[in-house]
């Protein structure tokens, strides 16, 4: 990472840091010697998991409770991120999901949805991007999902909101590169994170092999990195799935994503 050259401490922002991939990257992260400052809207689990990390790791945390489909909450980060200590790795893991159907959805719930999974990665990643810029070094991550290659899940917003993260990080990365400052989408497929379970979504029917852990999908996310891409798709299962889906037929993937009617597309967050 182009932090790894700077003699002050390495300082990442995770956002929704307490549960799954999040929380996989502040132990990685922590592990590695870097300084945190962990997001999330449950000031309780936050509290917890910093101790546990201090605990472990001996680093530097901040915390800061957020809730990031509001303004106010995007706010709040926004600041800390232009603020020093400088942060030099954000990463935009926090999104939801949900268990409805579009025509069926409350549109409340699907306007926080694009906040969340849209607006507020669009947000906090132009907040990292201008103080990087300026430095000429660091590096944003923007979790986002398999969901979002190819396949339009009937009625879910879900997929749609990862295909922009995805498409808008790769764009981006490409006008921040030659100032030495990164920007990559991480696509896993189904990984353990217990964010079906909090969405209320019956995932028995979804095979265990195609299952990911949330340190596995970090590690290869990490590995990605290093090596210059702006997209990563952990485990080679996936990488076959989305180089199949980049090349089929749209009659074929409509076809498909009728036979997945009633399930839900790999969640990330």
């Amino acid at each position: 990472m182009t932090e790894e050259t700077s003699p002050s401490p390495r300082r990442a922002l995770i956002t929704g840091a307490t549960l799954g991939i999040g929380e996989a990257f502040a132990r990685r992260l922590a592990a590695d010697g870097w300084d945190l400052v962990l997001v999330a809207r449950d000031a309780g689990r936050l509290d917890a998991t910093a101790t546990e990390l201090i605990r472990r790791y001996d680093c530097r945390i901040e915390i800061m409770s957020a809730d990031l489909s509001t303004d106010d909450g995007c706010a709040v980060v926004e600041r800390r991120l232009g603020d020093e200590p400088p942060v030099g790795l954000l990463v935009n893991n926090a999104g939801m999901s949900l268990n409805t159907p579009f025509v069926r959805s409350p549109i409340g719930d699907e306007a926080r949805l694009i906040r969340l999974n849209v607006l507020a990665v669009l947000r906090l990643t132009h907040a990292a991007l201008g103080p990087m810029v300026k430095r000429r070094k660091g590096t944003v991550i923007n979790v986002s999902s398999v969901a979002g290659f190819g396949v339009p899940m009937p009625g879910s917003t879900y997929s749609a909101s990862k295909a922009w993260v995805t498409n808008f990080s790769e764009s981006i990365g490409q006008s921040v590169a030659p100032f030495g400052v990164r920007v990559m989408a991480l696509c896993p497929g189904y990984t353990r994170t217990g964010y079906h379970e909090r969405a209320g979504i019956n995932m028995s029917r979804i095979p265990a092999w195609l299952w990911l852990r949330p340190d596995d999908v970090v590690d290869e996310g990490l590995r990605d990195l290093r090596k210059g891409r702006l997209v990563s798709v952990p485990s080679w299962k996936y990488k076959l799935a989305v180089a199949g889906l980049r090349h089929a037929p749209r009659r074929l993937l409509r076809g498909v994503s009728r036979d997945t009617r009633g399930r839900i597309a790999p969640g990330a967050d």
